[in-house]
């Protein structure tokens, strides 16, 4: 049992790894958030269990790769926050993420619910 449970977790990190960044970047499409926030955002849903050691990283990717802005601002007398937001270019890239991600899943869910699908409908596979 103990193998199947580290498979799984395993199974699980990498599917994790793999919608991470859009997850952040479909966060940040229509609001800027300070890093605790979406960390909580984040952590709100069952599939997005991360940490700050995980999510900083990522952050600092992304603004690197201009997808994201982040600005210091002072709110009152507490410390000041780290605040991120979608740049245009992030913002152009969410919408081919979005169209590629929409249509993984239908290509999963086609595979789970129809795994004796008809040969002929699938592209590039003959029945020769």
């Amino acid at each position: 049992m103990t193998n199947l449970n580290s498979l799984n977790k395993k199974w699980e990190a990498q599917l994790r790894k793999g919608t991470l960044e859009i997850a952040i970047m479909a966060a940040l499409r229509e609001q800027k958030l300070y890093g605790l926030e979406l960390l909580k955002l984040l952590q709100s849903l069952e599939s997005m269990q991360i940490t700050e050691g995980t999510l900083y990283p990522l952050m600092d990717r992304l603004k690197r790769e201009g997808l994201i802005s982040a600005e210091w601002v002072q709110e009152g007398d507490s410390r000041p926050r780290k605040y991120f937001q979608l740049t245009t270019h992030g913002k152009e890239k969410l919408s081919i993420l979005t169209t590629m991600w929409r249509q993984s899943v239908i290509d999963v869910e086609t595979l789970l619910t129809n795994a004796n699908c008809d040969n002929q409908n699938i592209k590039g596979v003959s029945n020769d």
